[in-house]
């Protein structure tokens, strides 16, 4: 059955997304294509497990599953759906200590990253992901843990804060909207999405809506999580974990997150990484394995028109040298 994508309304000064427009059961993105890469794999490590459907699923297929969120109500919905008994569960960021160590032992064929958050912590106003009416401007994907978006945005020096929106948002106006911010702050802190909305509008201007409103806050978001950095540090550790033959597979949602994750797979795809000039191979001198697309596989226009939130996704994969 297919949805429509949602129409924004207009609501007193700002745009928003009703309540409950795109929420109900976490529906996997890319779902089937995952499960084709995890065919002939037995061990797999789901890194951003979310409400589980993608480990759901590989799951069913008799596999053995290590499943990491740092949200811990995450990981309770998905214990609930998949049953706690068929994985072993961890609640922290999947580039922490005891996430690599546990990775490790595991021993896994299989390792999959579906990043950004999901739609039930977009849907739960008191998160404070979403740019609906008066929500909290919190953000963190492990409650309580952290500093808020409130705390960032009223905190952030002006250079910092136009960092983040031309880094994690590609806005031209980035310097701009950090003086609004700065400016507005020094006479009225910023607590809710009104705040940050407004000051949205107040540079963009009054026609601003939903897509600019997204892309601004998950700016705001990958910053409060250090999501780039998190994610460098996971691909900086993972093929050495994974076991020869195996497959690292992410599905990202941002420009920066992709860009990251082309750049890595290329440079593991490479025999030689010695910088241009140096005039004999000193380096490994051997590909660590290959790319299993030329370029990133999209969701189906089925896909996504049943799920909106899945017109953004884009997946990588890489295949692991069968050499030990």
């Amino acid at each position: 059955m297919s949805t429509p994508v949602p129409r924004a309304l207009h609501a007193g000064p700002f745009f928003y997304y009703p309540l409950g427009t795109m929420s109900g059961k976490h529906i996997p993105v890319l779902a089937d294509e995952v499960q084709r890469l995890a065919s002939p794999c037995r061990r797999v490590v789901d890194c951003t497990l979310g409400d589980g459907g993608h480990s759901a699923l590989l799951v069913e297929g008799g596999r053995d599953l290590l499943a990491i969120d740092r949200d811990p109500d995450a990981l309770r919905i998905a214990q609930e759906r998949i049953g706690s008994e068929n994985g072993v569960w961890l609640n922290c960021a999947f580039a922490d200590p005891q996430a690599v160590e546990a990775i490790k032992r595991f021993r896994p064929d299989f390792v999959l990253f579906d990043l950004g958050v999901s739609s039930r912590q977009l849907d739960t106003d008191s998160r404070g992901f979403s740019f609906r009416r008066d929500v909290p401007l919190d953000m963190r994907m492990t409650q309580g843990v952290g500093p808020t978006a409130a705390e960032l945005l009223n905190g952030l020096e002006t250079a910092e804060l136009a960092r983040v929106f031309r880094e994690f948002a590609d806005e031209p106006k980035a310097r701009q909207l950090a003086n609004t911010i700065v400016r507005r702050r020094s006479q009225k802190q910023f607590a809710t999405s009104d705040d940050l909305v407004n000051a949205i509008r107040a540079v963009l201007g009054s026609r601003a809506g939903p897509s600019e409103f997204a892309r601004l806050f998950q700016a705001v978001r990958i910053e409060v999580n250090d999501e780039i950095d998190v994610l460098d540090a996971a691909l900086s550790f993972v093929l050495d974990v994974l076991q020869p033959g195996g497959l690292v597979v992410v599905i990202s949602y941002h420009s920066a997150e992709d860009r990251l994750v082309k750049n890595t797979f290329r440079e593991w795809a490479r025999s030689c990484v010695c910088p241009p000039k140096v005039p004999q191979c000193s380096c490994r001198g051997r590909a660590l394995g290959e790319n299993m697309y030329k370029k990133p596989v999209y969701p189906t226009p089925d896909e996504v028109a049943a799920n909106p939130r899945a017109r953004s996704a884009k997946m990588r994969a890489f295949r692991k040298s069968d050499a030990s």
